[in-house]
């Protein structure tokens, strides 16, 4: 690596915007809120699924002074950069009420603790849909910062992560029919290591790169920043309706519905398996299927969920090579090269590439298994409810064990009432 660039990512980072810690689905779910739920609070905790004990290099004091940092919500630079993007008919993608409403409204305040079992960190924020929702990725990259601190300023790691990285360019300009984005905000090694990743891979692939998911590295690059929805977004609208008696397995309809009014036919994704795929394939309707461009998968196996892909879209006469999976889970090179040469003349395929991306360092950094999910809504009218995700993993399930339980029993139900009047 040439000194300049080492250099560069050993030097002491400057005072951080809230959007370079965002991904851009944060925002385009925080207007969804905005328009339809401003006034639902949502609570936010933090998960620890590995196996690292975050407290034993992560201080939460310092932790905690960190993250009031950004309680102060967006910037005016931030705030007009929100208001250059335009989807694809060169419309404003973001309302001129809805980032009003940003600049108007600091975000709400966020605990950090240690739990008195475990001694690890605890982290949860409790808040207005429309804000809350930033914390997410912004608690994971800013926890990603302080764990990783003690191998950043390492020559031998930086040149390793280096060394990887010129290995996956390599590989990737042998195929160039390959196509990424990248999706490491929240598990990345560091934020100066992704803009030097994403620097190189704009410099010397840039055939198969096509931008971040990052909103403030999406602005420095020039680039539009990539993002559709979350789990969160159908948990949120299913917890909305547990907690005033509606139809929870109606609820996901209708949110994809509401989204495609919201931003069309650009933002056109839908993740399939917040209540497991095999729910989504039989309430996904004939019209939305039209509608939608992409799928996104997100756990499971990906090639079986290829053929289930194909399999659906054919039944509904549907080519599927006018339609997109998008590839976001847990992904490295050699997964990415063997589903493109199995979506090869059948499917279209685009990849979010993460964590072996932004923190691929060498054996001596193992990057961190959290999240930090929605747990809780909170109506102005008293009701509440808890918030459940039926992964394809069941290992990825979230929500008390009851909720669960309730939860798959409705989507059983949904099921067998669809096999019954196939």
């Amino acid at each position: 690596m040439e000194q300049l660039a080492y250099d560069y990512l050993c030097s002491r980072p400057p005072e951080r915007r809230l959007s370079e810690g965002l991904d851009f689905y944060k925002v385009t779910m925080s207007q969804v809120y905005y328009e339809q739920h401003p006034e639902v609070d949502v609570t936010f905790t933090l998960k620890i699924r590995g196996d690292q004990h975050l407290a034993s290099y992560v201080d939460p004091v310092e932790l905690q002074l960190h993250l009031n940092r950004y309680r102060r919500g967006w910037s005016a630079e931030e705030l007009d950069y929100l208001a250059t993007l335009e989807d694809s008919n060169g419309e404003r993608r973001l309302s001129d009420d809805y980032i009003t409403y940003l600049q108007l409204n600091k975000l709400p305040e966020v605990q950090v603790t240690q739990n008195i079992e475990t001694h690890d960190i605890n982290v949860q924020s409790t808040g207005p849909a429309p804000l809350v929702t930033f914390w997410e990725t912004v608690v994971m990259s800013e926890i990603d910062e302080l764990y990783f601190k003690r191998f950043q300023s390492s020559p031998h790691i930086n040149e390793e992560g280096n060394y990887r990285l010129s290995q996956k360019i390599e590989t990737l300009r042998e195929h160039p029919d390959i196509k990424f984005s990248d999706f490491g905000t929240r598990r990345h090694f560091s934020n100066r290591w992704q803009r030097h990743v994403i620097e190189r891979l704009m410099n010397e692939c840039p055939d198969n790169f096509v931008g971040t998911s990052n909103v403030w590295m999406s602005n420095e690059i020039g680039m539009q920043p990539i993002g559709t929805f979350a789990h969160e977004l159908p948990m949120i609208y299913a917890g909305i309706a547990d907690a005033i008696g509606l139809d929870i397995a109606d609820s996901h309809s209708r949110m994809l519905d509401v989204w495609q009014e919201t931003f069309g036919d650009d933002l056109s994704t839908a993740l399939t398996d917040t209540f497991t795929s095999e729910f989504f394939f039989e309430s996904f309707t004939k019209e939305q299927a039209e509608q939608y461009k992409a799928l996104r998968h997100d756990s499971g196996d990906p090639f079986e969920f290829t053929d289930r892909v194909i399999e659906f879209y054919k039944g509904n006469d549907i080519d599927p090579q006018s339609k997109t999976i998008v590839f976001s889970d847990g992904l490295d090179l050699d997964t990415i090269i063997a589903l493109q040469d199995h979506c090869k003349d059948k499917i279209n395929a685009v990849y979010g590439w993460g964590t072996n991306l932004m923190n691929d360092m060498g054996p001596a950094v193992k990057p961190l298994n959290i999240v930090m999910k929605a747990t809780r809504v909170d109506l102005p009218t008293g009701e509440s409810a808890e918030l459940v995700k039926l992964s394809d993993d069941e290992g990825k399930h979230t929500g008390p064990p009851e909720q669960i339980k309730k939860y798959q029993e409705i989507v059983r139900l949904a099921l067998e009432k669809e096999i019954e009047y196939a």
